[in-house]
């Protein structure tokens, strides 16, 4: 199944997932290293009357960060079309959509923005830190569930987020939204998590949709 990007932004929700592959040679080796369909994974803001935005991490500045209105790389708040337009036109990138069942509620956006605000303009890691970090994740480490009532959106240094890429952006978002476990190490997660082969285990009955193939016009 596919759709045009026009349907595809206009289905989209907060808590929605854009996922993306590429060919090019450091898609492919973050493909290969993680062992994963695709090399990037961005989470969908859509609130009130503004136009859906793009919650992601990358290494490039080459859109304005609507948070704070500058270009910067690492994590970075974007219109999700031009973002989209962006990732397939420019770095050569097939795109999906997976939907989040059911739609996030108000207390859920309400997280998303408290951790947009903490987590925005967060640096990228670099390749070595990349590599190391993914591999530490791998390491199993144990569970802390706490109770929803204790819960909260947990602060950058709680999580050692000095850096971050895509997948743990997403991730520490999910966390703060309920739907995922708290207490397990951001660096677990890469963009093939977030593909349908790997089970989540998303909370409060959430379930992430098949993935839809967008059909993104040249620029």
């Amino acid at each position: 199944m596919s759709i045009s990007l026009d349907e595809a932004v206009e289905l989209t929700r907060t808590g929605d997932l854009w996922v993306f592959r590429g060919r090019s040679v450091p898609d492919r080796a973050i493909q290969l290293t993680t062992n994963s369909p695709v090399n990037h994974v961005g989470m969908a803001v859509v609130l009130d009357d503004m136009p859906p935005l793009m919650w992601h991490a990358e290494l490039g500045r080459s859109l304005p960060d609507l948070w704070t209105g500058t270009h910067q790389r690492g994590v970075q708040l974007h219109d999700l079309r031009e973002a989209v337009c962006v990732w397939a036109n420019r770095y050569g990138q097939r795109g999906w959509l997976r939907q989040l069942e059911p739609p996030a509620d108000a207390e859920m956006e309400r997280s998303v923005l408290r951790t947009i605000a903490r987590l925005d303009g967060t640096p990228f890691p670099s390749t070595a830190q990349l590599a190391w970090r993914w591999m530490r994740g791998r390491v199993p480490s144990p569970r802390l569930p706490l109770p929803a009532s204790r819960r909260r959106v947990p602060a950058a240094r709680d999580l050692d987020l000095e850096t971050a890429y895509c997948a743990e952006v997403v991730a520490v978002t999910y966390e703060a939204m309920g739907l995922l476990p708290v207490g397990r190490r951001p660096n677990w997660y890469d963009p093939g998590r977030f593909w349908s082969g790997d089970d989540l285990g998303l909370h409060a009955g959430a379930r992430l949709g098949s993935e839809i193939e967008v059909r993104i016009p040249p620029r």
